[in-house]
């Protein structure tokens, strides 16, 4: 290169012949607009090996129907890569589908392809293609290319930067403008999350109301009266480092405040969680029908568009059919079974860690320590979230190479199912612990199970495990929907940022509008396979904490709400500014996500019905109102049904039985202790109200999962998937092109018949 006066540029067609000539800068410049995708490549004028290599990959290319373009940019080489539109055509041809009118018609009429296809039929090519039999990815590998990618468009559309804005927080998304810049997968993506967040509003209206409606049981309720009022009452040692006793009325907030997400109206939200989720995926699949159908999409088929793919690709090219094997299924259901197992004993990390952590903090927080472990605790539980993700993703990869998936489309829906299994149980390891095992497995005041025999398990909140999960649920929730959105701006931000100033002080070719088209292109943040899928990973781990144990926190929505808002603009911005253009990917639905909602919506159901079961303490108050308390049957009590019930819910231990010398300084005069269980004062076993209780809360559990389960079947019917209007628009047309064929045979016929008598006569 010999300053700014001159670059070499090496332009090549099917015309043209290797080795490409050298042209002078005064070339006129073709528009950006004109190549489908760049390369780019380090300038190594001593490695001739790497420049054989690059010159066997574009004479391939040039082989298969491509013309380029070669530019020097100090010490980088920019390749503009554009295919003949016989390719393009032929695509057209082999698969008679959507894109507008008849192939026939379209070469007839010389209508330009569209840019997704482009970019699509391209980036395929790309990757298929090999020199000396390394494919594109071998050849980056080995430093021959650095990158690939499809420019941006030099004006975009007036919609896209409207929508890449943050004063379009609250208008309508141009999806169809979307489709035509970044293809229908996008497109169906910014679609689903602009209806979920919109879906979201009744929710988070609805647990904001259940939240605000346990603030008039903030002074108004019995057990909060009777906790508060309990002066006398002395409480057992929860835990060998919270300050020995203490009187139950020191619990007064804390008891007032589990009423603001542990009431009746609990229930019911947990109920109308299960019709929402059902009555979002039943509209949703409507409108995802009739987005299609506009598209003209609705009879396209994946493997169809694929196998062409591979024929314009390579003539020779023979159909891979689906394979299975007992062997390969059996080795990847263990690795995944181990994998699970794997997460499940970092939850078992995180015991340990709340265990250890409360002895530590014994020594500095006093009675703070249980508030200070849940909290660190859900932080140390946020790092494992954030570790793991990296190490699910590359063991589901692994699990799928294992699999030998046909297809990619059948690779990534196979990658997105074990993937989303790993992350499900990372997320929701440690709820379902707080739910259903802190504290069950404790024992009692004087027999406490030990870890190693030496540190006490913990206990829960002192007024109650729902307190413990409420606080789980917002810590995760939170610093994920914050820390998630504020990472996925400013690190792709600060990325490009700096990427721009490095090159600005190169300033390598500033007069050449081309090569600064393409640099510009070049400093936006790559985008790689997995750029959609995170973002549709991250809403569905959001929509799990959405349904999943909402029960315990009825804020889940309402925080989702705002989360999303901000999301579609990040997105937005992040896909139009800051990175590179997306690959155009043909699609008709959101694929097995829709699947994984489904399964979310289900487990939702179950979860919820648990939380209320056996976390909650819906069912012992509604046992205690109707069998023991004031109210039960034959009672003409006019006090509050749930008077007494904070004595009847709590058993008696006589210090005297305790095993281990506790500090009693202030409490010498004190012969009896109160804990949460339901034992018996003189042996301490499990007492009848336990298995009662028990009884009535699997028998809840049951009764709620059905009824949930048999509404949500009732909504899917009721509510079909696809609209009446797009079933008789198909079918509409369906009958118009069966008219025609039976219009033209019947024109043949009567053709023949009339040629029929003639031939005979001469014949004769």
């Amino acid at each position: 290169m010999q300053g700014e006066d001159s670059l070499q540029v090496l332009v090549g067609a099917e015309a043209d012949s290797f080795p490409l000539v050298e042209r002078s800068r005064t070339l006129e410049a073709e528009a950006s607009e004109q190549w489908d995708y760049v390369l780019v490549a380090d300038w190594h004028p001593q490695e001739s090996l790497k420049q054989e290599r690059q010159q066997e990959f574009l004479e391939q290319l040039q082989r298969k129907g491509f013309h380029f373009k070669v530019v020097e940019d100090g010490k980088q080489v920019y390749f503009g890569i554009r295919a003949d539109n016989g390719l393009f055509d032929l695509y057209q041809t082999l698969l008679m589908e959507s894109e507008g009118p008849a192939p026939s018609d379209k070469l007839a009429k010389s209508e330009p392809v569209p840019a997704t296809t482009r970019i699509r039929i391209v980036n395929f090519l790309l990757n298929r293609t090999t020199a000396a039999g390394d494919s594109f990815e071998d050849l980056v590998k080995g430093g021959v290319f650095k990158a690939r990618f499809a420019l941006h468009k030099v004006h975009r559309e007036d919609e896209l930067k409207k929508w890449a804005q943050w004063r379009s927080l609250f208008r309508k998304q141009p999806i169809d403008t979307i489709r035509n810049y970044f293809g229908e997968k996008v497109a169906l993506y910014f679609a689903w999350l602009g209806w979920y967040t919109y879906m979201l509003v009744p929710a988070a209206l609805m647990g904001l109301l259940v939240f605000l409606s346990g603030f008039t049981l903030f002074d108004a309720s019995q057990i909060s009266k009777e906790v508060c009022e309990a002066h006398s009452v002395v409480m057992c040692p929860v835990g060998e480092h919270t300050g020995g006793f203490h009187v139950l009325s020191e619990t007064c907030t804390f008891a007032k405040l589990t009423h603001l997400f542990d009431n009746d109206g609990t229930v019911l939200f947990a109920f109308f969680m299960a019709v929402w989720a059902t009555v979002f995926l039943e509209i949703w699949k409507r409108q995802r029908a009739q987005v299609v159908l506009n598209w003209d999409l609705y009879g396209w088929d994946e493997d169809q568009e694929e196998m062409a793919l591979e024929l314009i690709n390579c003539p020779e090219y023979r159909l891979r059919f689906h394979q299975h094997s007992y062997l390969r299924s059996t080795i990847i259901l263990v690795l995944s079974l181990f994998m699970i197992c794997l997460i499940i004993g970092m939850a078992h990390v995180l015991v340990v860690y709340r265990v250890l952590a409360a002895a530590l903090f014994s020594s500095f927080l006093g009675e703070q320590v249980t508030t200070a472990v849940v909290v660190t605790g859900a932080l140390v539980h946020y790092v494992i979230i954030v570790l793991m993700t990296k190490v699910n993703r590359f063991m589901a990869l692994k699990l799928c190479d294992l699999e030998e998936p046909r297809t990619f489309s059948e690779r990534e829906s196979k990658f997105t199912v074990k993937f989303f299994a790993l992350q499900f149980f990372v997320h929701f390891s440690s709820l379902i612990y707080i739910a259903f095992i802190l504290g069950r497995i404790n024992g009692h005041p004087g027999k406490s199970t030990r870890l190693a025999g030496l540190w006490k398990l913990e206990e829960c909140h002192l007024s109650g495990c729902m307190m413990d999960l409420f606080v789980q649920m917002a810590i995760i929730m939170g610093l994920k929907q914050t820390l998630s959105n504020c990472m996925e701006y400013l690190g792709p931000w600060l990325a490009h940022k700096c990427r721009t100033m490095w090159t600005v002080k190169r300033n390598f070719g500033a007069h050449e509008p081309e090569l600064q088209e393409w640099r510009r292109n070049y400093l936006l943040n790559p985008i790689t396979t997995f750029s959609l899928f995170d973002e549709f990973m991250e809403m569905m781990i959001q929509y799990g904490f959405t349904t999943i144990f909402v029960a315990a926190f009825p804020l889940a929505p309402l925080l989702a709400l705002f989360s999303n808002l901000v999301e579609i603009r990040l997105d937005a911005i992040k896909m139009v500014r800051l990175q590179r253009r997306l690959v155009a990917r043909k699609a008709k639905d959101i694929g097995t996500w829709l699947q994984v909602l489904e399964t979310i919506g289900v487990l939702a159901v179950i979860t919820n019905g648990m939380v209320i079961a056996f976390t909650s303490e819906f069912i012992p108050r509604m046992v205690y109102k109707y069998r023991y308390g004031p109210c039960h049957p034959g009672s003409n009590s006019t006090e509050d049904c749930l008077k007494g019930y904070v004595n009847h819910s709590l058993s008696v231990f006589h210090i005297k039985d305790f095993q281990d010398p506790i500090m009693k300084e202030g409490w010498e005069n004190v012969t009896k202790c109160r804990y949460r269980d339901y034992r018996n004062a003189h042996d301490y076993n499990l007492s009848e109200q336990f298995w009662f209780l028990l009884a009535i809360r699997l028998a809840f559990v049951i009764l709620f999962e059905h009824v949930a389960l048999c509404v949500k079947l009732i909504a899917a019917w009721f509510v079909p998937d696809t609209p009446q209007l797009v079933k008789n628009t198909v079918l509409d047309k369906k009958y118009k092109t069966l008219q025609e064929k039976y219009k033209t045979l019947r024109e043949k016929n009567q053709t023949l018949q009339k040629m029929w008598p003639s031939s005979r006569s001469t014949e004769v």
